[in-house]
């Protein structure tokens, strides 16, 4: 196993990270799973409060076999679930108690979307209960993940002293949501870990055929998610990258790579089969939109590049995904930045170096993701998030 230095405290990282959202429903199989990757050099593992009986599982797993030592726990708050300050202790005693632990090593603000919701929380003293608990050595670290556009990001990133974050990338997003700027931007300050890696999968296992054909005529045989997670590896920016490993092949197939991979290592090859992997994925989306942002700022606050990235999503990751990526990066936010909010002015036509129609677009977006039950749905959710 690879590491990579934390260069806020000087932990050593595997590269691998292990993602807890889904385990087997067997725990004795999680077991194995788990107990290997420990064995063979694994030492990041990544739950959340919201995760199924992750936590729970996670600490009875790491408690039984003495492994708690051997580990980096990584955990999230939900931002929604803190109402007053008191929330603060009452969420954490809680995951504590399931992870069996008194302390977590790296403790995010779990899918922040705005910087206005990290401000409710400061509001709520949250930057006095982390230094509380920094002071008893409960919390070793406090970062937080990330889901929306690249403005929105490089304001939660200088909104406070932060010492690790977490944000969706890979090779087809590499221009979305944060993007390789806002990895570029924020690994100047802290590691940066990765999720997604696969896009849910997609880029393992539900490739269009040209992508399939692109990796198979390639100089050197790769799976399609070796590839992935090699382009992600090959970027010195890049700290710990999570993979929900479920099953027994998975684990050590990806295990086997993070042993060998280093930041630097693709050659002009490799960069040529990725870039025809991504071109087979353009072809089969609506909008060629590179995620350039010269359409930005919108006068009506649209968040143009994202809302166009969700629409692209119905094509490669389906309409329920591309819907919850639409209502969580565009709308569930305290200034909606979603399609329907255009008023047709054409300012964004004017700027765009892709000549996109995007007034036209956005409509599109907004016909295919604000639908009749888009708007019930988003005020539950808002009432839910306090937004």
């Amino acid at each position: 196993m690879n590491y990579r230095k934390n260069k806020v405290n000087g932990d050593d990282l595997s590269i691998l990270g292990f993602g807890c959202m889904r385990f087997p429903k067997d725990e004795s199989e999680t077991e194995r799973l788990i107990l290997y990757a420990i064995e063979n050099g694994v030492n990041y593992f990544d739950t959340a409060y919201l995760y199924p009986n992750s936590e729970a599982t996670l600490g009875r797993i790491l408690s039984k076999n003495d492994k708690r030592k051997d580990v980096k726990i990584a955990t999230k708050i939900p931002p929604h679930l803190v109402k007053k300050h008191d929330d603060l202790d009452k969420v954490f005693n809680k995951q504590l108690e399931r992870l069996q632990t008194d302390y977590i090593d790296y403790y995010f603000i779990h899918m922040l979307t705005d910087v206005s919701v990290w401000e409710r929380l400061a509001g709520l003293d949250v930057e006095k209960w982390v230094n509380e608990k920094k002071a008893e050595g409960k919390i070793k670290n406090i970062g937080f993940s990330y889901h929306g556009g690249q403005e929105e990001f490089i304001k939660i990133c200088d909104a406070y002293n932060w010492e690790f974050c977490m944000i969706q990338y890979n090779y087809l997003d590499e221009n979305n949501l944060a993007g390789k700027s806002g990895l570029r931007y924020a690994a100047e300050k802290m590691p940066v870990m990765i999720m997604e890696p696969l896009r849910g999968g997609v880029l393992a296992n539900n490739l269009p055929k040209s992508a399939v054909k692109a990796f198979e005529q390639a100089h050197v045989k790769r799976s399609p998610a070796e590839w992935s997670l090699r382009w992600l590896w090959n970027q010195p920016e890049v700290t710990c990258v999570l993979s929900g490993m479920n099953t027994m092949d998975m684990l050590k197939e990806n295990i086997g790579v993070a042993g060998i991979v280093n930041a630097g290592d693709f050659v002009e090859e490799d960069f040529d089969v990725i870039a025809q992997a991504k071109k087979a994925l353009a072809e089969t989306i609506k909008v060629p939109c590179t995620a350039c942002n010269y359409c930005m700022p919108c006068p009506q606050g649209v968040d143009i590049p994202t809302c166009l990235f969700c629409y692209n999503d119905i094509a490669i990751g389906g309409k329920r995904q591309a819907f919850m990526n639409y209502l969580t990066q565009t709308s569930m936010k305290s200034k909606p930045q979603m399609a329907s909010l255009c008023n047709q002015c054409g300012m964004c036509e004017k700027k765009c170096p892709q000549k996109i129609e995007i007034r036209k677009e956005l409509q599109n977006t907004s016909k295919a993701l604000e639908k009749f039950y888009f708007k019930p749905i988003l005020f539950f959710a808002k009432r839910l998030m306090k937004l």
